[in-house]
């Protein structure tokens, strides 16, 4: 994910990698994509070698170097492959470890169960007021499309799915 991501972005514009790890966090695409900050880097590195993108310049900020990188006319056509592999990955993701834990709750007492339930809620809770928040921040820099619109619908939905099942889970469990 993080070679599409970076390619993506320097499709955009050259940046450095400081200015893609930036316009990750700023849009919270960094959380449901799951790029670390480090990774970025890293993948700047071995994609140079491989000739995906080239130094573009190199900007001195005070005694810091600044490397701008841009994607070349290789990376390009790595970056429509990818996009192209990328769109035709399953993309349903269950809760395995939810459902797996699920199959032996029966062996926790019911005050550990219901914590447990809690706080996973509580998390996703967060998490979806994060995400809400990160695309909102997105919608002020740049106009978003129907299908970004969308794209914001099901990851909404996904997070509300989520809460239902835990709320009906926890229903369930104070009724014992």
């Amino acid at each position: 994910m993080t070679r599409l991501m970076v390619l993506g972005l320097l499709k955009l514009k050259p940046m450095s990698g400081y200015e893609i790890q930036q316009t990750l966090q700023t849009s919270e695409a960094d959380r449901w994509a799951g790029i670390l900050a480090g990774s970025i880097y890293h993948a700047l590195k071995k994609m140079e070698k491989e000739q995906l993108v080239e130094l573009e310049a190199v900007k001195n900020i005070g005694n810091r170097s600044k490397a701008i990188y841009r994607i070349t006319e290789h990376g390009k056509k790595e970056f429509q492959t990818l996009l192209k592999e990328t769109l035709q990955e399953q993309s349903v993701n269950l809760p395995s470890n939810l459902y797996t834990a699920l199959s032996f709750i029966q062996d926790l007492p019911k005050d550990d169960v219901l914590e447990a339930l809690y706080n996973q809620k509580l998390q996703i809770e967060t998490d979806l007021e994060q995400q809400k928040r990160g695309i909102q921040v997105k919608k002020e820099h740049m106009k978003a499309d129907e299908v970004t619109e969308l794209i914001f619908h099901n990851m909404y939905s996904q997070y509300e799915l989520q809460i239902q099942l835990l709320d009906d889970l926890i229903k369930i469990y104070e009724k014992r």
